[in-house]
């Protein structure tokens, strides 16, 4: 059912990208990678297509936000949320204008990864 459905997450911090596989595991999303870093998440994307990113703005080798562009170039079809701690307007426009189609703020909880999962992916089967 969700089989062609894969997610990557990108973060550096080990319990957020814990947190996030769970959450997307009970949602019942089969094929999840993890990145903790801006080039880990450049290449994984060089090898294969992911459905969504949940990309950290910041990241040890390199801002989130710069990444967008790359990742649009090498993945066109990949919808890219940003996940950050500061959602400050000017931070979540300048994701936008980067080319990330989402924003989701730390802490965030299962309901809003479900609400995302949703947007992009509507025929997707939630629990």
């Amino acid at each position: 059912m969700n089989d062609n459905f894969s997610v990557l997450i990108v973060d550096d911090v080990g319990t957020v990208r814990n947190f996030l596989h769970q959450t997307l595991m009970h949602l019942g999303i089969n094929i999840i990678d993890e990145a903790s870093t801006a080039s880990q998440c450049l290449q994984l994307c060089q090898e294969r297509n992911f459905s969504i990113v949940f990309l950290d703005i910041e990241l040890p080798d390199g801002n989130g936000k710069d990444i967008i562009a790359k990742l649009n170039e090498i993945s066109p079809q990949t919808n890219v949320v940003m996940v950050s701690a500061h959602s400050t307007v000017e931070n979540v426009r300048d994701a936008i204008d980067k080319g990330a189609k989402g924003f989701v703020v730390k802490p965030f909880s299962p309901k809003k990864i479900a609400a995302i999962l949703k947007k992009f992916a509507p025929d997707l089967q939630l629990p």
